[in-house]
């Protein structure tokens, strides 16, 4: 791995430089392509800063995690209460925050208990469970209508982000975003464009 140059910090932004670092690291080789011994030496920190403000590499990427949450909260707020526009606003989020993305979704890396994360997932899943609640034909049935929306809106990330799709190479993933949404979700009964 090539060393990452890092600006000189002072005490008060050392925990900022190695999150920053770690999530360089992520989006060269994922969250589990390093150590942190490692990303001390490419982050230009002593090998024992990481291990000092986050005890090990699962509280690091718990920092990460907790931090991506309350992003993607603010960005899924932002966007209601427009369902469509909240769906975008999750696409949109991977998008432009791949490395979070990356481990906020893989639970066996981080502290799942941890509070910060924990706020944070409530925040986004009550937008989340909000928008698909609007789409359900019943209440009985809206807690599969909130797994089905979740389930196309992340899948429909991790595909473009993967480049599974043809489309991922030169496609407008936000027009297509909306489209899908709109096709697999509007046709609900009692939806937004649903009878």
């Amino acid at each position: 791995m090539r060393k990452i140059s890092q600006p000189s910090y002072h005490h008060g932004n050392l925990r900022r430089v190695i999150i920053d670092a770690a999530l360089r690291a992520i989006g060269e080789s994922g969250p589990a392509g390093w150590s942190l011994r490692e990303l001390a030496r490419r982050a230009g920190v002593s090998h024992a800063a990481p291990a000092y403000h986050f005890g090990d590499k699962q509280g690091l990427l718990t920092a990460v995690a907790a931090e991506g949450f309350t992003m993607f909260a603010d960005a899924l707020e932002n966007a209601a209460p427009d369902v469509w526009e909240v769906g975008v606003a999750y696409l949109r989020f991977g998008l432009d925050h791949r490395p979070y993305f990356e481990v906020m979704f893989r639970p066996e890396l981080y502290r799942v208990d941890d509070p910060g994360v924990r706020s944070a997932q409530r925040r986004a899943a009550d937008v989340l469970n909000t928008s698909a609640h609007s789409l359900s034909p019943s209440p009985e049935h809206d807690r599969t209508t909130t797994i089905a929306a979740w389930s196309l809106a992340h899948g429909f990330t991790t595909l473009w982000l993967s480049g599974a799709l043809p489309e991922s190479a030169n496609g407008d993933p936000e027009a297509l975003a909306r489209s899908m949404l709109r096709l697999v979700l509007g046709a609900v009964p009692g939806g937004p464009d649903g009878p």
